[in-house]
């Protein structure tokens, strides 16, 4: 009993670990190496499968009158470009190639937008589920612009136009946020008593985004294991997404305290969509700087799984 307990206590971390295992057990024996790599797609396949049904789930459950723009939504969103502003100023400014891959790395854990799997975890901390889900659509409008501009400013050799980058951002909106979204309203409109049973699985739409951060742990662990760097500078490409989680998630907070919405507005600022990080930096930045946004989503679910255990114990979050 105690260890389902646990399980269910920190799921996020379980996930963790477990795709670490998985990753290590199936590249750490040869036998096992082909069975690996014909895995690795399939599972990629999953990721969207997973994202649609846990925000399907989440969507259900949301007031419906709170889907309206709030003032710290803009906020953030002046406080977002303005860090990726201050990145870009600071990449420009530096002449080491060293220095200059971590700035990167900076920049990268600052512009990323919001994750699509964020309102689950807003839904778990008892958060205000519509509010973040408005937040998104904004976020993602956002980045439609601000990657064509700010990206040939840090690599100058970065050719990405602003319809590659809105056609990017409108197809994981209508994937991850927009169908979702519509096939709950039908849902609540004319299948009440699924959205009944939906709401009885209230931890299902958490173990759904373990599974997925199971796998994208797998990846994270191939970075890092791959990684052509070493030394200090990969322990500073481990240490910089740490400080700016926790600086992002807090400074969210603080902000959304303001405004009564400190879960969403610090989930919002703070918890990353990495995968679009990861490929954003493989196409148009230094390849080794995926290593930041790689260990962000390590840092930031750690984050999240304190905030869960911390609100299953307590009932509340203190911060």
């Amino acid at each position: 009993m105690n260890f389902v307990k646990f399980l269910k206590d920190w799921t996020l971390l379980v996930g963790l670990v477990v795709g670490s295992l998985v990753y290590l057990l199936f590249t750490g024996i040869p036998a096992l190496v082909p069975i690996g790599e014909a895995c690795g797609p399939v599972l990629v396949s999953v990721l969207p499968v997973n994202i649609f049904l846990m925000l399907y789930m989440t969507f259900c459950k949301m007031q419906m009158h709170d889907l309206r723009p709030r003032r710290w939504h803009f906020i953030l969103q002046a406080i977002r470009i303005l860090l990726s502003l201050l990145a870009v100023v600071a990449v420009n400014l530096c002449d080491d190639p060293t220095w200059k891959l971590l700035l990167e790395g900076v920049f990268i854990c600052v512009i990323c937008p919001t994750a699509a799997a964020a309102p689950v975890i807003v839904e778990k901390l008892g958060g205000n589920i519509a509010s973040l889900t408005i937040y998104l659509f904004i976020a993602n409008g956002v980045t439609s612009v601000i990657i064509p501009l700010f990206f040939p400013l840090v690599e100058k050799a970065a050719d990405i136009s602003f319809l590659t980058a809105f056609l990017m951002v409108l197809k994981r909106v209508l994937m991850v946020l927009v169908i979702p979204l519509g096939c709950a309203l039908f849902t609540r409109k004319y299948l009440p008593g699924v959205v009944e049973w939906v709401k009885r699985r209230s931890n299902l739409s958490i173990y759904l985004w373990s599974i997925n951060l199971s796998i994208i742990m797998g990846f994270t662990m191939r970075s890092l294991i791959h990684a052509p760097v070493s030394g200090w500078v990969l322990w500073a490409l481990c240490i910089i997404p740490l400080v700016l989680s926790l600086f992002q998630f807090s400074l969210g907070k603080a902000i959304g305290r303001h405004y009564g919405d400190s879960i969403g507005a610090g989930q919002a600022l703070g918890q990353k969509n990495t995968v679009v990080g990861i490929w954003l930096t493989l196409s148009f930045l230094n390849p080794y700087v995926s290593i930041a946004p790689c260990v962000y989503v390590i840092w930031q679910n750690i984050i999240n799984a304190v905030q869960l255990w911390y609100k299953q114990k307590y009932g509340y979050l203190k911060w």
